[in-house]
C-alpha cells in the first residue's frame, strides 16, 4: 500500500508540472531566439502567436501578435500550434483525473477498484499527450535548425538568424514529463490491480460464508415445533 501511494503522488507530481509545462511554452513567446545576441542591442524572440523584441539596455519589450488564425500561416507554425493544444487539453484533464483517483481525496472511498482504473485511464490519457507535444516541440526545433544550417551552408545571411529558445525546451521538457507520468500510471500501477482484486475478492467470500454460517446457526436454533408445524403446513398444502 506504502509503495502504491508513492507511485500515486510521483505520477501525481509529474503530471501537474508537465501539464505546466506543457501550456507555459504554447503561450510564450520565445521558440525562437536571435542567436546572434552579441551583436545585438535587443533580444528577438517569435512564439507560436506573437514575436517580441526586449531592449537589453532598458528592458522595454514590444510585442506584436501575428495575423489572424484564419490568414495563411507557414505550415510549421500552424501544425505546431494544433499539436500543443491538443496536448494541453489532454495532459490537463489526464492531470485532473489523477487527482480524482488519488487514494486521499474522498472520491468514491468505498470503491478502490474504480480509483485505480481512474490513474490508469489518466496514466493512458497523459502518454497520448506526451505524443503531440514532444512532436511538435521537436519538429519546430528540427525544421529551427535545419533551416539556420542551410543559411550557414550557403553563406547567406539575412541580418537576423535563429536558434530555438527556452519555450521549446519547455515543451520538450513538459511531454517527457507526461511519458514518466504515464508511464508510472499504467505500467507500475497495473502491477497493484491483481492485489486489489484479489482483496476485494476475499472480502466477499468471507462475507458470503458469514451469512452462510448465519443462516445454518439461524435453522439450528430454530424450536422443533415450529419445525414440525410447518412441515404439516407443507403438507396440507400439497392435499
Amino acid at each position: 500500500a506504502g509503495m502504491k501511494f508513492f507511485l500515486q503522488y510521483v505520477g501525481c507530481f509529474f503530471a501537474f508540472f508537465s501539464a505546466g509545462f506543457l501550456i507555459t511554452s504554447t503561450w510564450t513567446d520565445c521558440w525562437m531566439v536571435n542567436a546572434d545576441d552579441s551583436l545585438e542591442v535587443s533580444t528577438k524572440c517569435r512564439g507560436l502567436w506573437w514575436e517580441c523584441v526586449t531592449n537589453v539596455f532598458d528592458g522595454i519589450q514590444t510585442c506584436d501578435e501575428y495575423d489572424s488564425i484564419y490568414a495563411e500561416h507557414p505550415v510549421k507554425l500552424v501544425l505546431t500550434r494544433a499539436m500543443m493544444i491538443t496536448a494541453d487539453i489532454l495532459s490537463g484533464f489526464g492531470f485532473l483525473f489523477l487527482v480524482l483517483g488519488l487514494d486521499c481525496v474522498k472520491f468514491l472511498p468505498d470503491e478502490p477498484l474504480i480509483k485505480l482504473r481512474i490513474c490508469v485511464a489518466s496514466g493512458v490519457m497523459l502518454l497520448i499527450a506526451g505524443l503531440p507535444g514532444i512532436t511538435g516541440s521537436v519538429w519546430y526545433a528540427v525544421d529551427v535548425y535545419v533551416e539556420r544550417s542551410s543559411l550557414l551552408f550557403h553563406n547567406v545571411f539575412l541580418g537576423i538568424q535563429y536558434k530555438f529558445g527556452w519555450s521549446c525546451w519547455l515543451g520538450m521538457a513538459g511531454s517527457l514529463g507526461c511519458f514518466l507520468s504515464g508511464s508510472l500510471l499504467t505500467c507500475c500501477m497495473y502491477l497493484f490491480r491483481e492485489t486489489s482484486s484479489g482483496r476485494l475478492h476475499s472480502a466477499y467470500s468471507l462475507r458470503k460464508g458469514y451469512s452462510s454460517a448465519a443462516t445454518v446457526v439461524t435453522n439450528v436454533h430454530l424450536p422443533s415445533s415450529q419445525t414440525a408445524t410447518s412441515k404439516m403446513y407443507a403438507v396440507d398444502t400439497r392435499v
